[in-house]
């Protein structure tokens, strides 16, 4: 009788043996990349700030039948997606693309493990832009099948918005202790449509003064900071990052290079309108010309910090709408500028002297149209 119960207990206590089920696929993308080693010949894992960027990344995905596959990422021109080793998409323009993995593969589909790579033959690929994209009725089935008390992931947050917050809010603490330290000054700069006497005297006050310096920088830190935003948003590479190459990560760092190109522009500005006023003989013209143009441009840039924050709040559901307001924001400040700077001189001499209208076109118009190919028509 023992020996039978000793074999019953060994039978049921091997019935109730736990055994661990293989741990599932994963479904969609993941976060974690993989690069090319050269040393080991296979592929690793990357780890940002250990290894350096590069211009291919890989990660292993699975398909399942009736299952659809979308990712979503923001692409460069030329960026290109391989399957096994075939090319299957290539980004005409830049710009934000979602795709259904499934649906550019060759048919027949060969469901299950798969290797995708990103590639583009300039630079490294925003691998941080590729993410799952579901559609409404993929979340509703998930969130019911899905248990409510289970954690759940943190959506990936757009590319450097702590950094664009952080640099909102500095700009703002800045705008309001400058306004605080220097109010009458502060207020006569920006009364730009007033018709009291105060705003002719403002053009024959001196330029560089401590208060305009530090307004230029701050201005010169908003108009970067949105330029950086746009940039990350389409994700292209423009003239001044060819000449002056800044990591893709360091976003602080290209917002503090396009602060210091501005500002040493708008500085700079005086020396060529003195150079094209001994040029056309209109020296006479010089000061106030650019005594119009810098209060222009810093009454225009307390509107930048405002378009920083549309930029922030409906960049993730309306992208390309905020894209076009903001190259439009950027285009309507440098033409109001300009319009400014043209109807001061009008006041002193007629615009309709064609050597004064030549000198316009030489300081005003021109560089207009380069900074609108450099900064807007180009994306």
């Amino acid at each position: 009788m023992l020996v039978l119960l000793l074999s019953i207990s060994s039978r049921l206590s091997y019935a109730v043996e736990y055994r661990p089920l293989p741990p599932t696929a994963p479904v969609g993308l993941s976060n974690d990349w993989l690069i090319y080693d050269n040393a080991s010949n296979k592929l690793v894992l990357y780890l940002p700030g250990y290894h350096a960027p590069a211009r291919a990344y890989y990660q292993w995905i699975v398909l399942r039948p009736n299952q659809p596959f979308r990712i979503t990422f923001a692409a460069r021109q030329d960026l290109t997606l391989f399957i096994d080793n075939q090319l299957v998409f290539t980004a005409k323009t830049s710009g934000n693309y979602t795709l259904d993995v499934a649906d550019i593969l060759p048919k027949p589909i060969n469901y299950g493990q798969h290797l995708l790579c990103i590639w583009h033959p300039l630079a490294a690929p925003d691998y941080t832009s590729f993410s799952n994209s579901f559609t409404p009725e993929t979340k509703s089935a998930s969130f019911v099948k899905s248990n409510w008390w289970q954690p759940q992931l943190r959506v990936a947050v757009h590319q450097g918005e702590n950094v664009f917050l952080c640099f909102l809010l500095l700009i703002g603490l800045l705008y309001g202790a400058i306004r605080t330290i220097y109010r009458p000054g502060f207020a006569r700069i920006y009364e730009l449509w007033s018709n009291v006497p105060g705003e002719q005297n403002f053009l024959t006050r001196p330029t560089i003064t401590w208060l305009n310096v530090l307004l230029v920088l701050i201005f010169s830190l908003s108009f970067g900071l949105l330029i950086v935003a746009i940039h990350t948003n389409v994700q292209n590479i423009v003239i001044l990052k060819q000449l002056f190459s800044v990591s893709e990560s360091g976003l602080v760092g290209r917002v503090l290079l396009y602060a210091v190109l501005i500002s040493v522009f708008v500085f700079a500005k005086a020396v060529y309108l003195s150079l094209m006023g001994y040029i056309f003989d209109l020296s006479s013209l010089v000061l106030v010309q650019y005594r119009e143009f810098v209060r222009s441009l810093l009454f225009m840039g307390l509107f930048l910090p405002i378009v920083m924050l549309l930029y922030l709040v409906l960049n993730q559901s309306w992208p390309e709408g905020v894209l076009w307001v903001s190259n439009g924001v950027v285009s309507m400040m440098l033409l109001a500028t300009v319009i400014r700077v043209a109807r001061t001189l009008n006041r002193r001499m007629s615009l309709l002297n064609l050597h004064l209208f030549s000198y316009l076109c030489a300081t005003e118009i021109i560089p207009l149209t380069v900074l609108l190919k450099l900064l807007v028509i180009t994306y």
